[in-house]
């Protein structure tokens, strides 16, 4: 810890159970019929052992996968939740975001939620009612403060709390990833908020899946692995090491499932550019999970891809300022004549980082029906460090459109780095100083 500032929190310690139930007697019927059964239960740790502090005027990320704590830690910062061993020391007056309506009582309309809110988190009356005018301005909702909460959705919740939460005035803030539920106009007036909070000095502890934001905002960063602290420092090293945990996984689960099926490799070896066999012992990485969306007329199936570094080595996650090439498993189902192969990535706030078509990079060549073929899309890898998604797709020619197979977001990989920019992209850059420049007129 630093000796210049003293600690908003000191976590030591600590660690929480919940009991969850095998079986429930809920009537009064399931008693008399069973009378001798006792409901049983299992203790799930949720956080085991935890260890952390967040200096004063700092802005803090914790980050993990889902079911790691990061959530129940937060409520028991937040004093929502009550730790069953440790230790938590609490520096300043803390503002929560944590859950979509929570404090608010939605039979009151917003006037009445922002006094008595502004009343819990410390302020006077006489503040909070100072503080209406300005909560409503930031939330932009001045048209309905007389509705009841009801009625409002679940963007406008998030409004209003946001909003009510940087009003108070609070040492500390704790936030949890709702903002995922505001629009994007309010989502980035919150991230120049954020940046406000910063220059200010204020105490932040943001739970986020985000690493964009834990790079551009946090001061340090932990990361929650199985309810312990499995990282903490630098945002940089932290998000790579999330980013590694996360999709090295996925890519494991998704691999056990395909071998369970029955998926075999296929035999031949790779060329440098353009379709080809697939090569053997080559593992095809569908990641696909709830996000992905798929359509085509099934002339041709998109059965997979894998990245391949230089060497030809098959990798999980991307190194950035590498070269990297993707490969996309196709069969045709009918013949085909001249189509076009698309490769696709989007960053975890869902913009378009690369896509590249063979329109104009293959030749105009037929494929026979039951035919596989490997299409291998080249680059240098110039993303930032992040979490992307795979899609591709394969369209009759001259429609891009008229899709034989259409993936959208059916792999994710992660980018990782050794630098830190915050930019979009890592672009290596020569550059040179002169110091006999002339002057000109």
């Amino acid at each position: 810890m630093s000796d210049a500032r003293p600690a908003a929190f000191a976590v030591t310690g600590l660690s929480k159970e919940f009991r969850i139930p095998h079986e429930q007697v809920h009537t009064l019927k399931e008693r008399v019929l069973h009378p001798l059964r006792r409901p049983g239960h299992e203790r799930l740790r949720v956080l085991d052992d935890v260890d952390f502090h967040v200096e004063q005027g700092e802005f803090f990320g914790i980050i993990g996968r889902n079911g790691s704590g990061k959530s129940t830690l937060l409520k028991c910062l937040a004093g929502i939740y009550r730790a069953d061993a440790g230790r938590i020391l609490v520096n300043g007056r803390v503002s929560t975001f944590i859950e979509l309506g929570v404090g608010f009582n939605m039979d009151l309309p917003a006037r009445d939620n922002i006094l008595i809110n502004a009343t819990m988190l410390g302020l006077s009356q006489r503040e909070a009612r100072s503080r209406i005018d300005s909560v409503l301005e930031f939330a932009e909702l001045h048209d309905f403060v007389d509705l009841k909460l009801k009625n409002y959705s679940s963007g406008m919740l998030v409004r209003l709390a946001f909003s009510v939460m940087i009003q108070v005035d609070a040492d500390i803030l704790l936030i949890d990833e709702v903002l995922a539920v505001g629009d994007a106009a309010f989502q980035q007036k919150c991230y120049d908020e954020f940046g406000r909070l910063r220059r200010e000095g204020r105490t932040v502890i943001l739970v986020t899946h985000e690493m964009a934001s834990v790079q551009r905002f946090c001061d340090r960063a932990m990361l929650l692995e199985n309810g312990r602290v499995a990282n903490i420092g630098e945002p940089e090293p932290v998000s790579s090491h999330y980013l590694r945990l996360n999709f090295s996984h996925d890519a494991r689960a998704a691999e056990a499932a395909r071998a369970r099926a029955g998926v075999a490799a296929m035999q031949g070896e790779p060329s440098e550019t353009g379709p080809t066999a697939a090569p053997s012992g080559r593992r095809v990485l569908t990641a696909a999970g709830g996000d992905e969306v798929r359509a085509g007329d099934a002339g041709a199936e998109i059965i997979g891809g894998w990245f391949v570094d230089a060497d030809e080595q098959q990798v999980e996650s991307l190194e950035a300022g590498r070269r990297v090439t993707f490969n996309l498993h196709v069969r045709f189902h009918e013949d085909a004549r001249g189509p076009v192969f698309v490769f696709m990535l989007r960053n975890s706030v869902n913009e378009r980082a690369i896509a590249a078509t063979t329109e104009q990079q293959l030749p105009y060549e037929s494929y026979r029906t039951g035919e596989e073929v490997v299409v291998r899309f080249g680059f240098h890898n110039v993303l930032a460090p992040d979490q992307y998604t795979v899609s591709a797709l394969v369209a009759r020619p001259g429609a891009v459109d008229a899709w034989m197979d259409n993936r959208e977001r059916f792999m994710a990989v992660a980018v990782t780095s050794s630098g830190q920019s915050g930019a979009l992209l890592e672009i290596p850059f020569d550059v040179s100083l002169r110091r006999d420049v002339v002057e000109t007129a």
